[in-house]
């Protein structure tokens, strides 16, 4: 592909057009907590220490862009479609490497810049932008191989050339728009259509789009904002489900994917009714996720970055969407944090956002919720949040799920009682890859040592089960979910019920084979503990001083950190220790296993007491506390309490 020409230099051409006008808003920010938390963060890029995915990374006074800050491998110049970048060995990291290439430190600092006058963060943007051009020439290297890096860094630059375009030198603005121009070109030329239809043509579509909305006066801007409208469209159409979540399974990618939707919303400014109530769902399963508190349970990848401010509590990124959504929805269904606004909302929309900081709402968390599509299930909100996932397993070869059908996550207030363990890495270590994703890193069942489908590569499954949910009920003493997974002639039925009186989740593990399956097969059950764990009694765990875990029967029980299983990875790149508990059992077919976690106060500060189990082919009846029993015998159990 040729390098484009030149854009014509033209005196006093305006800046970005259709996004808000920082000087309407800037006023009410200028001296609050967020703009001195943007200028700490601006003070570290200045000395090129770039707090990206959980860490800092230093560079150094010459920043290599091309470079690995881990492990010190700088790839060549060669052109893009030869480069080798899922090869770590040879390339480094390709996700450390693009982090910081997606240049949302330089908006960073174009915001620190506006908000305090400092010159010194204006300086380093021309800087660097003249740094990486030296050392990322048309099409050459790492950096050109994705075309949604380069979707993320085009995003960038025309947020930098919006705040602070008329402050740069003449020359460099008209660089960086001469380089703005060659992005869409690659974008029209090498967009995912074949290659990862998924987010990444999403995102390629969402900047290709906004290049031509806020530079109509560009060749080929009208094709750009035609093309890329038309692919935002089909995909919201292709990969939002009718419950409003998104196909990859994910919950960090739903996050994502809202935030392209929304933005390309804000920018199109009448994407059409059915892209709009697409949109507005999606909101209310964030919302149904996060528990009213902004914190995302992670199911699925974890990608570790945001669409426009990657810093801060990863984990509550969706809170800035959720706040970006009430804005531009204009309603009170979601709950939305101030603080929140000005991440995100205050410079997509302005004034709309600072009138909902000042109002400041934050309406009541919904009750239990199933979210049909996904199989995701909502048993209980704010303060003890209970999510099941029945699923697991996403759209085609479900590149961002992980094994994790029927696996349940919940937490007390910011108490995490029983954890996702994370993601950890895509490519670089491609067996802590497959661990992390793996049945055995969630709170599942395992039978004989399998995943519950067949890793075919970090990005890829092979024979996915087939899952289903049995019943969905919502009574006024208890929920109870249903559900089951199927594959390799193994069917594991899990059955969950929330006690809301008693705070207490019910958990019962059915395996089944078929007739002719006489084998004794290995069973394995995992629970990954959040916080400290302690043994109150046999059979009875203490959980981050919030709650406690009972299981039965006690045959083979393990608690530990470390070694196969015992991790947890809060980002990309980093892993630590973390506890879990795995019940084994080794016997012929139908196995059934049992577990209780208790979160009142007889559970967190009381010694515990052990789980009663009776199992028959056709009833099980557990007595979890001296005043509770409850049968499981039908498609409805029998909750007996008293006391």
């Amino acid at each position: 592909m040729a390098m484009p020409p030149d854009l014509p230099v033209r005196t006093g051409e305006p800046g970005p057009a259709i996004l808000a006008e920082p000087e309407r808003f800037l006023p009410e920010l200028r001296g609050s907590d967020y703009a001195r938390q943007i200028e700490l963060i601006a003070e570290m890029i200045s000395a090129h220490r770039f707090p990206l995915l959980g860490g800092v990374f230093e560079t150094g006074p010459d920043i290599r862009w091309r470079r690995d800050p881990v492990r010190g491998i700088e790839s060549g110049l060669g052109y893009f479609r030869t480069i080798r970048y899922l090869d770590a060995a040879r390339a480094g990291d390709h996700k450390l490497i693009w982090e910081l290439n997606r240049h949302q430190h330089l908006v960073l600092l174009a915001q620190a810049y506006r908000l305090t006058g400092r010159h010194d963060f204006l300086e380093q943007i021309p800087r660097q932008l003249e740094s990486w051009w030296r050392q990322n020439p048309w099409l050459r290297g790492i950096n050109w191989a994705s075309a949604l890096e380069v979707a993320f860094r085009a995003l960038s630059w025309i947020w930098v050339d919006h705040l602070v375009g008329d402050a740069l030198d003449s020359g460099i603005r008209q660089r960086l728009r001469n380089g703005l121009y060659r992005h869409g070109v690659y974008l029209e030329r090498n967009l995912s259509i074949y290659f990862s239809p998924n987010t990444h043509l999403l995102g390629e579509a969402v900047a290709l789009h906004a290049l031509g909305a806020i530079y109509p006066q560009w060749p080929r801007s009208t094709r750009w904002k035609a093309l890329g409208g038309r692919l935002v469209r089909e995909q919201m159409d292709k990969q939002v489900r009718n419950d409003g979540s998104h196909f990859e399974q994910s919950s960090y990618y739903h996050v994502y994917a809202l935030d392209f939707f929304l933005l390309h919303a804000v920018l199109d400014g009448d994407p059409g009714e059915g892209f709009r109530e697409k949109l507005r769902r999606m909101a209310y399963y964030l919302a149904a996720l996060t528990a009213g508190d902004g914190l995302i349970p992670l199911l699925g990848d974890d990608d570790g970055g945001n669409l426009f401010h990657p810093w801060g509590d990863r984990r509550r990124f969706g809170a800035a969407t959720l706040a970006s959504c009430c804005v531009f929805f204009e309603t009170d269904a979601w709950p939305c944090e101030a603080d929140a606004l000005p991440v995100q909302a205050v410079w997509w929309m302005g004034g709309q956002a600072l009138a909902r900081r000042r109002r400041n709402d934050t309406p009541p968390g919904d009750g239990p919720r199933l979210f049909t599509d996904a199989g995701v299930a909502v048993l209980a909100r704010a303060p003890i949040q209970i999510i099941a996932d029945t699923r697991g397993f996403g759209h085609g070869g479900a590149g961002h799920s992980h094994a994790h059908a029927l696996s349940v996550v919940c937490r007390k207030g910011d108490r995490d009682i029983l954890i996702d363990p994370g993601t950890y890495t895509y490519t670089a270590e491609p067996v802590w890859r497959a661990r992390f994703r793996g049945t055995g890193f969630h709170n599942t069942v395992r039978v004989d040592g399998r995943d519950q489908a067949d890793d075919a590569g970090p990005f890829r499954w092979l024979n996915k089960p087939q899952t289903t949910i049995r019943n969905w009920t919502t009574e006024k003493e208890f929920t109870h979910l249903r559900a089951a997974c199927e594959y390799r002639g193994i069917e594991h039925e899990r059955q969950l019920v929330w006690i809301r009186e008693r705070e207490l989740l019910v958990i019962v593990d059915s395996v089944r084979g078929s007739a002719e399956d006489t084998q004794p097969h290995l069973i394995e059950q995992f629970w990954h503990c959040g916080g400290e764990v302690a043994l109150l009694s046999p059979g009875v765990w203490r959980i981050n001083q919030a709650a406690t875990l009972s299981i039965a029967p006690l045959d083979n029980v393990r608690e530990f950190s470390g070694g196969e299983y015992g991790w947890q990875s809060t980002a990309p790149g980093q892993k630590g220790p973390s506890p879990v508990i795995i019940v084994e059992r080794t016997a012929s077919l139908p196995v059934t296993l049992a577990a209780v976690v208790a979160f009142g106060p007889g559970g967190a500060q009381a010694p515990g007491i052990a789980l009663g189990m009776e199992a028959s082919e056709d009833r099980i009846r557990l007595v979890p506390d001296d005043g509770l029993s409850i049968t499981f015998s039908a498609d409805l159990p029998s909750v007996e309490m008293s006391g």
